[in-house]
């Protein structure tokens, strides 16, 4: 029994010294998935974050470009890898937009991540191709109504932010619209600017340079209050279509069960690192608002994200093609 009980003291004794033994986090490199390819929006504003957050993770967070099928080849990935940090998500909208409409992803878009932090959300401009001849979103609902074949809205491909956020337009207002998806932004904004696509429900990026060259006309910001950018351009309530309050957003997500101290420590690292420069000028050049919220806070706003967009998804006349 003696001997029992100096072993299990020699045991007690030696847990602080394990303790101070096992590394801190991170104690090496941090790969930041990106579920699309290199060179567009989403890409540069992971690069910026990942490198603000390794000045203050003092690891390098390397960015590993994962793109297909929607963001679902990246996002699967980070939900089967192991939970210790060091693999992580940079998700954007469409990570729940395309949950809403795929019913058999490879992974549960709630049961398999542990949020992390929100970067920031901004809206989506509701712009239409010059030749449509419109100057307000009433003009756009007469202009619809008139045409037997009524208008088509084009999208980044099935289950983007843009095709979501048209479907949702199309229910609440009735039109017969038909949704055009692309291979991504930059055809979608091509087919826009020939005048073969009437509407387009773009981000900020994708369609400022363009809207600043006067090439396409902005009739509503789909926020619930207007932007900062376009302080004149009213929101899609006040353009008559209330219940539309659409944004879209960035933020950082884990594999689950990821212990709590090192999901808050990332908190603390993303959320700095957003309100910080360059992100910080990045997201006002873009629209947006930096976000600054708990895992918790992000966790019930993702839920939020996804019941909306199953509901659109649900709808009877959803069109995926």
């Amino acid at each position: 029994m003696l001997t029992l009980l100096r072993g299990t003291l020699a045991a007690l004794a030696a847990l602080p010294l394990l303790a101070t033994a096992q590394p801190n986090y991170p104690a090496r490199p941090i790969t930041l998935i990106v579920p699309f390819a290199a060179g567009g929006g989403t890409d540069s504003i992971a690069r910026d974050i990942a490198k603000n957050m390794a000045d203050r993770l003092h690891q390098p967070v390397v960015i590993d470009n994962r793109g297909g099928a929607g963001g679902a080849l990246g996002a699967d990935m980070v939900a089967k890898a192991k939970p210790d940090g060091y693999t992580l998500l940079f998700a954007t909208s469409t990570f729940a937009t395309n949950a809403a409409i795929e019913a058999r992803l490879p992974y549960n878009p709630v049961k398999d991540f542990s949020p992390v932090a929100m970067i920031g959300r901004g809206p989506l401009l509701v712009v239409t191709s010059k030749e449509l001849g419109v100057k307000n979103v009433s003009q756009l609902i007469a202009a619809a109504k008139a045409r037997p074949e009524g208008l088509n809205f084009c999208s980044a491909g099935n289950g983007s932010i843009n095709h979501l956020a048209g479907e949702m337009f199309r229910q609440k207002v009735g039109l017969n619209m038909t949704h055009v998806p692309f291979k991504g932004s930059g055809p979608a904004t091509v087919e826009l600017l020939a005048g073969r696509i009437d509407v387009f429900f773009a981000t900020v990026p994708t369609i400022l340079s363009y809207v600043h060259a006067g090439k396409v006309p902005v009739l509503a910001v789909t926020s619930a209050r207007r932007s900062a950018l376009f302080p004149n351009v009213p929101t899609m309530a006040e353009a008559g279509v209330p219940g539309l309050d659409i944004t879209t957003w960035w933020g950082v997500l884990a594999p689950a069960n990821t212990p709590a101290q090192i999901v808050d420590a990332l908190n603390r690292a993303v959320n700095d690192a957003a309100a910080a420069e360059p992100v910080k000028a990045r997201l006002v050049q873009e629209g947006a608002d930096a976000v600054r919220l708990t895992p918790a806070a992000f966790g019930r706003e993702l839920n939020k994200e996804l019941a909306l967009w199953r509901g659109v998804a649900s709808n009877p006349g959803m069109q995926l093609k």
